[in-house]
């Protein structure tokens, strides 16, 4: 069964959240009105709704000597898709926040970046070496 992400998030101001997606990162657009909007990030569903920013109280961790935030979310794309979304994100001048391999010659091994949103949403793009490697342990 081929099945898609759902997630609904507040935003600070839905053009600027709309504009990032669409103009950006590359993205479609859904449903939307004055209040909210529905992108289409990679065939899952990312609902923005107009609300005050809010906060958490652990930002962060460490993996692999790395810092990275406790909150974010992300898509796993193929080594094309990945390679040809950083490229494009470095040429429109945004600041890509951690880029790294993990679990080098590891089960699992995958390449990630990540990059902020108009919200200060942490957003991972992520690509496996080995696909069928994503559950194991």
């Amino acid at each position: 069964m081929e099945t898609s992400f759902h997630i609904s998030l507040p935003c600070l101001n839905v053009e600027d959240t709309k504009n990032f997606y669409i103009n950006s990162i590359g993205a479609s657009l859904g449903r939307t009105n004055e209040n909210w909007l529905d992108i289409n990030l990679f065939g899952h569903q990312i609902t923005f709704i107009q609300a005050e920013k809010f906060n958490f109280n652990s930002p962060n961790y460490v993996f692999e000597g790395k810092l990275l935030s406790s909150f974010h979310f992300g898509v796993i794309v193929n080594e094309t898709s990945w390679k040809d979304l950083y490229e494009k994100l470095i040429q429109l001048n945004l600041k890509v926040v951690t880029h790294a391999t993990f679990l080098e010659d590891k089960i699992g091994e995958h390449s990630s970046f990540f990059i902020k949103d108009p919200n200060d949403y942490m957003l991972e793009f992520k690509s496996f070496k080995n696909y069928n490697e994503m559950f194991k342990a």
